[in-house]
């Protein structure tokens, strides 16, 4: 049997700001990071990942796609309906919110496969600060490892195997600065 595992570690790659080495244990896969680097005071719409120590609160997946997630990660299912507010002036900033909705927000339901598998991470959520940063996941990464707009991405077989690994109670932590 394997042993569940409780941290992620996430380092910048020397030399290419955009991307990263995420390392569990002894599983170590490239990762993709936001289009400005790490950052250690994030801002709404900065393209920046977060330096810091996240829960992993939950994940989401597109059962539609695929099988439902194995591991210590509490998951549901995406629906069509679901988004997430990232307007700071909204009193949802930086929550999960139920399409049609009115203020700035994410589709989580998405065309491309982007989050076909996505975690939320405990950044900026207890109490969310306003402009400091909302949508921050874990999810899948383009074809080509092509940054992301502040989040962490890795390839859906990495995603699939660190899920099955991890057990409730991890976190991940972003550094490298």
């Amino acid at each position: 049997m394997r042993k569940a595992a409780e941290r992620l570690v996430v380092r910048v790659r020397p030399g290419q700001k955009t991307k990263g080495i995420l390392q569990l244990g002894p599983i170590t896969v490239p990762c993709a990071i936001g289009r400005s680097g790490l950052t250690r005071l994030k801002r709404e719409g900065d393209g920046a990942t977060p330096v810091g120590r996240f829960a992993l609160l939950g994940a989401y997946y597109r059962a539609d796609r695929q099988a439902r997630l194995a591991g210590g990660v509490p998951c549901e299912p995406i629906r069509p309906d679901d988004g997430w507010c990232d307007d700071p002036r909204h009193f949802r900033y930086n929550r999960p919110v139920t399409l049609p909705f009115a203020a700035s927000h994410e589709k989580m339901w998405r065309d491309d496969h982007l989050y076909d598998i996505v975690v939320v991470l405990d950044c900026n959520m207890a109490p969310a600060v306003k402009g400091r940063g909302s949508a921050i996941f874990f999810h899948l990464a383009r074809e080509n490892y092509t940054p992301t707009e502040g989040c962490v991405a890795v390839a859906p077989r990495h995603m699939r195997l660190i899920l099955s690994r991890l057990r409730r109670g991890a976190v991940m932590e972003i550094s490298g600065l």
